[in-house]
Parts: C-alpha cells; sequence; structure tokens
C-alpha cells in the first residue's frame, strides 16, 4: 500500500501530464490523445483523493491511540 503523501503526488502529478495531453491532443486536432488526455486528469484526480482520505484515516487512527 502507499502512502497517502505518494498517492497525493502522483495524482497531481497525473492531472498535470493529463492537462498537457489534452492540450497538445487540442493543438494537433488528435481527439484520442486528448481524451487520453482527459483519462489522465481523472486518474489522477482519483488518485490524489485516495490520498487524502488515506491521510484521514491516519489522523483518525492517531487520535484514537493517543485517546487510549
Amino acid at each position: 500500500m502507499t502512502s497517502p503523501t505518494t498517492d497525493q503526488t502522483e495524482g497531481k502529478f497525473d492531472q498535470a501530464k493529463g492537462k498537457v495531453k489534452e492540450g497538445l491532443g487540442d493543438l494537433a486536432g488528435d481527439n484520442k490523445i486528448k481524451g487520453e488526455g482527459k483519462l489522465d486528469q481523472a486518474k489522477g484526480k482519483a488518485k490524489e483523493a485516495m490520498g487524502d482520505a488515506k491521510d484521514k484515516l491516519n489522523e483518525a487512527k492517531d487520535k484514537l491511540n493517543s485517546n487510549s
């Protein structure tokens, strides 16, 4: 299992990569590349959200452990 920070970083990278691909596809008139860019952005957002959720879960776990 990857760390929340890794998921968030990879998610941001995938989103940036997707924006570049989408822009290149738009400039070149290549709908396949443009679609791949949109898919990369969606994948990046999901990965970042997973990292955020892991962060919240770890915070809650730490809070429970400190109250024990």
